[in-house]
């Protein structure tokens, strides 16, 4: 394949889906994810990251499991995250002391808010993705697999959304997958198949993943990983989620709300009559049948606007974000702001847009960076400035107090970098 990284245009739209069948069947690519923008050690240094916070009670939304066979611990996890640390190359034996067994299996969700290094080596891979295929309306995320566990915890279940497996070593590992039509042949259903498979193994197709390998794993296909020496792979899944549940969760609420929420100049509402008793709440379920009905012809008409709200402010805010879905309590955003020091930002500074995040311009007073809507004035920030920062170019601030002002103001969302103060005297500036 091409070795080019991230994978250019014409891998996404020739190479991926002729390998794939059309993005329908597993596919091992080689050698494709170099060292540089990936290895063991920075999973272990997002691990190391939950640990501080954890001891500092920074809140974090990365979460550690921590198997033993198929076996959930969650009372391990706090000695993960609290014990003292493994000396330099000895983890495996370090997580044996704690878990007591010789083979185990960490798993860590939404690796890329402890990691930098993982949200920016991956970050040019899913923007080709996203270029070269198309947008997941959720963003992704990382899933780290950490250990050296004869099977997958989870045992031999299905996929609930496309992903690539990016192994990163230093062990191989040998990966199982079946098409949904075989796995229900051989085992008579789709419920995940535990303990002793080793029957079904040779009914699947086998994919050996050395360092640098990436699977693609789409939707609905049956697998299990197994690996014999330590090893970490992290996934990547791809959130397109159903549009039912789309419009269930997030579009039709926020529109209801809009209709049926209070009113600032009535609050206590229309307040529903004394039914009698004798009626047995007939005119209750009228009233209210009625009411809903006229609610509904109304979010009916603002449906179309509401759809465009919802989809516009998921679309900005995973591509500002990197690719990464949004998610609270991000520990990277959190000491990047924590880090950011707005009276620093004066004519003269130095600032950067940190890979792989990207500033988007979506109206005369919004923008969105770093996944997060940020009101500021946005006509200061020209289209060349605008490239420039998400080129990750470091930027030298004119004497231009309206630009200062703005760039400030998305300094919010931990997206900005100050790289160097400005060289100015406070007369000058």
């Amino acid at each position: 394949m091409n070795d080019a990284w991230p994978p250019n245009r014409d891998f996404w739209t020739g190479e991926f889906p002729g390998q794939t069948s059309n993005r329908t069947a597993p596919y091992l690519f080689k050698g494709i994810i170099p060292a540089t923008a990936a290895g063991p050690d920075d999973v272990l240094a997002g691990l190391e990251a939950m640990r501080r916070a954890h001891a500092a009670g920074t809140p974090y939304a990365a979460k550690a499991r921590v198997y033993v066979g198929e076996e959930r611990h969650d009372e391990l996890v706090e000695s993960v995250l609290t014990k003292d640390g493994w000396d330099d190359g000895a983890f495996v034996e370090w997580m044996q002391s704690l878990v007591g067994a010789d083979r185990f299996s960490l798993v860590i969700n939404n690796l890329e808010t402890v990691s930098p290094s993982l949200a920016a080596g991956f970050g040019p891979f899913l923007r080709s993705l996203f270029e070269g295929w198309g947008v997941p309306i959720g963003g992704a995320e990382q899933a780290a697999f950490c250990g050296n566990y004869s099977g997958t915890a989870f045992g031999v279940h299905e996929g609930a959304e496309d992903a690539f497996l990016c192994h990163l070593g230093p062990g191989t590992k040998h990966f199982y997958c079946w098409a949904p039509e075989v796995f229900e042949k051989h085992t008579g259903g789709k419920e995940p198949v535990f303990g002793d498979y080793q029957w079904l193994l040779k009914h699947g197709e086998c994919f050996v993943m050395e360092p640098g390998d990436a699977l693609f794993l789409p939707k609905r296909v049956f697998h299990v990983g197994r690996q014999d020496t330590f090893s970490i792979s992290v996934a990547m899944p791809l959130y397109t989620f159903p549009d039912d549940r789309l419009l269930r969760l997030a579009v039709l609420p926020e529109l209801l709300d809009d209709v049926l929420g209070e009113d600032p100049h009535d609050p206590l509402g229309t307040q529903s009559p004394m039914h009698a008793a004798a009626d047995g709440g007939a005119e209750a379920i009228q009233r209210l049948t009625e009411r809903a009905r006229t609610a509904l012809a109304i979010v009916g008409e603002r449906l179309q606007a509401g759809v465009a709200r919802q989809v516009e402010r998921r679309w900005n805010s995973v591509w500002s974000n990197g690719g990464w879905e949004l998610v609270d309590n991000d520990l990277g955003r959190t000491q990047a702001v924590a880090a950011f020091e707005a009276d620093r930002v004066r004519p003269g500074a130095t600032v950067s847009i940190p890979a792989p995040y990207q500033l988007r311009i979506t109206g005369a007073e919004q923008a969105f960076l770093r996944g997060i809507d940020v009101a500021c004035d946005t006509g200061p920030l020209t289209a060349d400035l605008v490239g420039q920062l998400n080129s990750g170019a470091p930027v030298t601030l004119p004497h231009d107090d309206a630009l200062c002002t703005t760039i400030a103001a998305l300094g919010s969302t931990g997206g900005i970098r100050i790289i160097t103060d400005s060289n100015l005297s406070e007369a000058a500036a």
